[in-house]
Parts: structure tokens; C-alpha cells; sequence
């Protein structure tokens, strides 16, 4: 696992607007990282480029801007490479007296991980002197192999630098590279460096000091941007029980100091939130799995899971496209993880009340009411076989709150959803197993998030083995290897 610079772009800088250039053509999913330094009497924060992301912008450094003096700002964009990336452009606001801005580009590639990870520290250095030592502000988790891309802003043009340093308790680095020395004559002038090195050894969370030594005195602003290659990973895996449902699991979180985790389930543009897999507390946890037995069937869909780590940086990774395929339509208890294979013959109409009083005032009649309520409907199923029916007997006797999920077998608005049943009646053929049910329901929510849905039963566990000591033998890592196998198999 290795992270290296690959290319430094030249150096870009104006009184107001520049627009740094690459220095080739990135290639999909190389990390851009651009450093920015600028200087304004107001001293604004640079423009986002259009699909970068703001890390940082921080000034430092005392004093009042102005000709070689006062404050200067440290700001870092990054972005990761998708192919053919217009080059960024980035601005203050002009007219100034003295402004500038300047930064260059560097492109970072990785040889492993699932993609890109990054936190930022930085602090300030206001005695003016030919060392500059700033205590970043911010404590940063570090592990080995951690790419540490060190940057200083100053306000001096002719403060060239030597023996850029980080240092951290308990935190080996190694050779630290100098990347750019830029002495900068737009405006009130000023210094941009860039220097690189990575973790050799040493794990822990620690606020670093960034150092230097300049050849004429100056203050200013000194940082690192953590870079990390991510080990997170999101997955989905079918099972082949009935109902369907889906195993949801997201991996490597641990190295990736991930704190919270959300799982969502897209079709299409549309996101909802996995059951019980909101904001789960995972500090510490290096997996989290959840299970999905409410999803579409016949339309694919994906996993989105949103991660927050230790910094409050959040991070969207997606799983494989997954499509459930069905024979018949579904009525199901996701909760207890029961269902039964129905055919939905009837849905004639939904009805909506509201409670309302009519007044008639000189002729006109006043409605006062209250929101119109959820559709109330009679449906209409069948089931073919004694097993579907029993089943369907299952769901309807101990439905969770009261509660059940009907599908289609394709997918189909108006239909999907949740419903209160109301009351049922059940009509059989006495000399064929077929029978029709009247379902009276109403619409409502699911059920509650803080219930989990059931990766499988008891009852699967019976069908697979006869004996405790069949399930220690079957499984005998943790139980985790249980919530994770596929009784239907």
C-alpha cells in the first residue's frame, strides 16, 4: 500500500483569479490536490472550483497585510480524477490593493484501497523569525504507510525553505521531500512551499508541529493534509430464503476512524433509508451488517452507504446493482421475517376521509376540516397452495404493530407499500387449496427503525441442523458468521 506524487503542475498566480494547470492529463481516480496561498486586505476565503471539495482554508501569521507583512492563507482543494478534468479555476475578490493568489497542483496516485481518504490540521506561526514551527490546531489519527503533504505560506517572497519537518508523539516519519519553493511577486508578494513524507511507523491520535527553516525571517501559516488509502468497503449479498432479503454490509471501517454509519437504498434517484441503519454508532467496530427485506422486486437497485469519521468528514461509497426476482406477488412481515407468495387480484379504489362539519352561513356553506387521511382500501389476494396460505395465516395472525409490506412481483407504485390491516376474511374452495382473502387496510409508515429486520429465523436454523453442537461445528468463528449465511441455500 503506497501513495506517491506523481506530477506537480506549474505554478499559477494573479491578483485575483488563477486557473493552475494539470500536469498531464489526470487519469480516473488519481487524487488532486491543489494549494492554494492568498493575500487581501479583506481577506476572503478563495472560491471553490467547480467539483472540488474545500479541505481547508486557514491564515495566519499576525500583523496587518500589507508589503512583505501580515497575514497570509493557507487553502487546500482536492478533488478525486474522473478522466478528462478541466483544469480548476479559483478567485478572490478583486480590487484590492496588494492581493494576490497562487497555488499549483500536485497529483497523488495510490496502489491500493477503495478509494481516497483525507483529514487536515493546521496552525500558525506569528513570531517572526527564520524558523517557523506551527502547532497544528487539530489532532489527526496516524497509522503507518499515511501520506502527509506538508504546506507553508509566508509572507516573504525571498523566505526560501530548507528542512521542512513534521512531528507527532509517538509518530515515526520518514524522509521528508520538498515538492515546490515558489517565491511569489504578484502584489504584496509572499512564499508558497509544499513538501511530502509518509508514515513509517507509529499509530495513534496526535495534533503534529510543522516546521521549517527559512532564509529570511518571516510568519505564516504551516499544515498537513493526512492522506489515507480508504479500506471502507459497502456490499450487498441475496440470499435465497423466502421473502427475499438482502445482507448489507460495510467492511474496513475501523481503519478508516469511521464513527457513524447510514446505509440507504437506491432505485433509481430515489434514496430510503435502510431499516435500523441510521447514524449506527460504530466507534470502534470494524463492520457493520444490517438487513434489507424491504426492497423492490423485478427494477434493480444499489447500497449507499454514508460514512462519518472521527474528523466529521463524510464519505459516500456504493455497493453492486442488485435486481430480486419473484414469481408472485408478496405479503410480508420484514420484522419477524415471514411472508407469503399472494397474487393481488382486486384493489378497486382507495378512500381518503376527513373529519369535516359543514356550516351554512346566509346560504353559504363553510367546510372546517381536518388533513385528509391516509387511503383506506379493501384488496383483494389469493393464495394457490396450503403452504402460501398458512403462510399468509402466519403474517396476518403476529403482524409486527399490526403492520405488513405488500409488493408486486414487479415493482409497482401505488401498490408497494406498507399497511395497518384492519380486518381480514378469508374465503376457501373446501375441496382445492385455493383461497381469497379481503384485506381491509390503511396506508401507513413503516414500522418502527429501532426494530431490525430478521436475517433469518428459528425455524431456518431448524431446517439446517438438529443439534447445538451442529451449530457450533457449522460455525465456528462468531456469530457474525451465523447472521451472514444463507439458511435457504
Amino acid at each position: 500500500m503506497t501513495i506517491s506524487i506523481s506530477g506537480s503542475g506549474a505554478l499559477a498566480e494573479d491578483a485575483d483569479t488563477i486557473t493552475p494547470a494539470y500536469p498531464s492529463s489526470p487519469t480516473a481516480d488519481q487524487l488532486l490536490v491543489l494549494t492554494v496561498l492568498s493575500g487581501h486586505t479583506d481577506d476572503p476565503t478563495p472560491a471553490t472550483p467547480s467539483g472540488w471539495t474545500l479541505v481547508t482554508s486557514t491564515v495566519g501569521g499576525g500583523g496587518t497585510f500589507g508589503s512583505g507583512a501580515g497575514p497570509r492563507r493557507l487553502t487546500w482543494f482536492v478533488r478525486v480524477a474522473t478522466g478528462g478534468d478541466s483544469t480548476p479555476t479559483t478567485s478572490i475578490t478583486s480590487g484590492s490593493t496588494g492581493s494576490l493568489i497562487a497555488g499549483r497542483i500536485h497529483v497523488l496516485d495510490r496502489s491500493a484501497g477503495t478509494g481516497w481518504r483525507w483529514a487536515v490540521s493546521v496552525g500558525e506561526d506569528t513570531s517572526s523569525g527564520t524558523s517557523l514551527s506551527a502547532a497544528a490546531a487539530d489532532a489527526l489519527t496516524w497509522a503507518a504507510g499515511d501520506f502527509a503533504l506538508l504546506a507553508y505560506t509566508v509572507h516573504t517572497s525571498t523566505a526560501s525553505m530548507t528542512s521542512e519537518a513534521i512531528a507527532a508523539t509517538g509518530i515515526t516519519y520518514g524522509t521528508v521531500t520538498e515538492q515546490a519553493d515558489d517565491s511569489l511577486s504578484t502584489g504584496y508578494a509572499g512564499r508558497l512551499a509544499v513538501a511530502s513524507t509518509t508514515v513509517s511507523a507509529g499509530a495513534d491520535t496526535q495534533a503534529p508541529t510543522v516546521s521549517a527553516t527559512l532564509a529570511a525571517a518571516s510568519t505564516g501559516v504551516a499544515g498537513v493534509l493526512r492522506i489515507r488509502e480508504a479500506s471502507a468497503d459497502v456490499e450487498g449479498a441475496q440470499q435465497t430464503v423466502f421473502p427475499p432479503r438482502t445482507l448489507v454490509t460495510a467492511t474496513g471501517l475501523a481503519a478508516d476512524d469511521i464513527t457513524t454509519v447510514t446505509f440507504y437504498r437506491q432505485v433509481g434517484s430515489t434514496l430510503t433509508a435502510v431499516r435500523a441503519a441510521t447514524d449506527v454508532d460504530v466507534t470502534g467496530q470494524d463492520a457493520l451488517l444490517r438487513i434489507d427485506a424491504e426492497q423492490p422486486f423485478g427494477v434493480p437497485y444499489e447500497y449507499l452507504a454514508v460514512l462519518t469519521d472521527v474528523n466529521g468528514l463524510t464519505w459516500n461509497i456504493y455497493s453492486s446493482t442488485f435486481t430480486d426476482t419473484v414469481t408472485t406477488d408478496v405479503i410480508s412481515d420484514a420484522v419477524r421475517g415471514v411472508g407469503a407468495h399472494v397474487t393481488i387480484k382486486d384493489w378497486p379504489s382507495k378512500k381518503r376521509t376527513r373529519d369535516a362539519s359543514v356550516f351554512n352561513v346566509n346560504g353559504r356553506l363553510i367546510v372546517v376540516g381536518k388533513s385528509r387521511s391516509a387511503p383506506q382500501a379493501t384488496v383483494m389476494v389469493s393464495t394457490e397452495t396450503t403452504a402460501a396460505g398458512d403462510a399468509l395465516q402466519d403474517v396476518l395472525d403476529h403482524a409486527t404493530e399490526g403492520t405488513i409490506l405488500v409488493r408486486a412481483s414487479t415493482s409497482l407504485a401505488g401498490v408497494d407499500g406498507h399497511l395497518a390491516l384492519i380486518s381480514d376474511d378469508e374465503r376457501r374452495a373446501w375441496y382445492i387449496p385455493y383461497r381469497e382473502w379481503d384485506l381491509d387496510i390503511a396506508e401507513t409508515e413503516a414500522w418502527s427503525d429501532v426494530l431490525e429486520a430478521s436475517g433469518f429465523t428459528l425455524q431456518d436454523i431448524a431446517d439446517n441442523v438438529d443439534t447445538l453442537q451442529d451449530i457450533a461445528d457449522a460455525f465456528p468463528g462468531t456469530l457474525l458468521d451465523i447472521a451472514l449465511y444463507d439458511f435457504g441455500s
